[in-house]
Formats: C-alpha cells, structure tokens, sequence
C-alpha cells in the first residue's frame, strides 16, 4: 500500500513519514505553486531520508485565496489551514490515491484540520488521511527525532524551508515588501532535516 506523506523537509513530516514506513510504501510529496524552488529543497532532504519524492503543482488560485485571507485577519492560521486542506483534497483527486499523511502533531495550530473536515474529505473523495504523530506532543516528537534525524532550527527567515508558510510570505513579500513579513508573522522557529541516523 502507499502513502504520500505532505513534505517540508522539516522534522515533522520526516518523523511521519519514518513512523509510516513499516507498513507503507512511502512516497514524500511537497505541494509548489511555482513562486520558489520548495520542491528542489524538499528533494534534497528526501535524498537524505532514502525516500522516493515528488513535486505536487498546485493550483496558483489557492495561494491567492490564502494571501486574501491573512491580509484580511493579519494572521496567518486560517490562511496556512486553507492551503494544507486544499492541498490534501488536491492530491485526493488523483487516480489511485487511497493514503495521505502529514505531520501535524498533538499540539500544532497550523497547519491542522479539523474532526470534521477530516470526516469531509475521507467521505468525498474515499481515501484515508493518517497522522502518525497527533498522538504526540512537541516534547515527544523531539525525543523520537534525537534518535532517528539530525536537524538544523532556526527563525523562519534564517531556514530554507518547503513549506506552505514560504510561498505564502514569498508573495506578501513581492506584493508589500519584507517589513509586512513581521507584521503578519509571528516570530517562530522551524526545522529541515540535515541527515537521518541509522
């Protein structure tokens, strides 16, 4: 059976997709809408993790829904909740697509969906959506990641990342300037995964 795992190249997804490898054949796929070369980034990442990996190209209309959406609220979650739902449906309209996965945790605000709109995706379109890690705090994925991948943190700005969260500040950037980044983003640290242990 396979399973595309949604890939950032972060900590996160990595873990997931590990956990889900005893029982599918995994398969990472990072979502691009052309604005940067995420997928480029994701791929060298996947190299490391010795998993197969490919480039989702995703409708440009999301990205500018999302971008409407955090200019109107001045933050990003609903924006960065959107495109991470758009993204699963997406990828659910493919032929043979029974198996997608993330890695959102326990604790995570975004990107996340929701019980129901969960329920709404597996009903529409008959696929399965797992997240190996909800189960799982912050603490207690950083333990299981000790063991298995070696990662470099840092500020959003500071970390080359495949992540939603990169196109979406990439366009606001283009569109407003580099000082609207910090208006509509909370400082935060992320991950990309560096080498993975064995």
């Amino acid at each position: 059976m396979k399973v595309s795992v949604l890939f950032s190249g972060g900590k996160d997804s990595s873990m997931a997709a590990i956990l889900l490898e005893p029982f599918f054949e995994v398969e990472l796929v990072t979502c691009n809408f052309s604005l940067l070369p995420t997928g480029e980034i994701a791929a060298e990442v996947a190299s490391r993790l010795e998993l197969p990996h490919r480039i989702f190209n995703m409708d440009s209309g999301i990205l500018e829904s999302a971008y409407e959406m955090i200019m109107r609220d001045g933050f990003p979650k609903n924006a960065i909740n959107y495109i991470h739902q758009k993204a699963i449906e997406s990828l659910a309209l493919e032929d043979g697509m029974k198996f997608i996965a993330d890695g959102t945790r326990r604790d995570d605000r975004v990107p996340v969906l929701t019980a129901s709109q969960i329920q709404s995706i597996e009903d529409r379109f008959s696929v399965s959506y797992l997240c190996p890690l909800q189960g799982y705090g912050r603490n207690a994925v950083n333990q299981m990641v000790k063991n298995h991948l070696m990662i470099r943190e840092a500020l959003s700005d500071d970390i080359s990342k495949a992540d939603y969260e990169a196109e979406l500040r990439e366009l606001i950037k283009l569109r407003h300037g580099v000082d609207s980044i910090e208006k509509l983003f909370p400082p935060h640290v992320q991950s990309k995964v560096i080498e993975r242990i064995k």
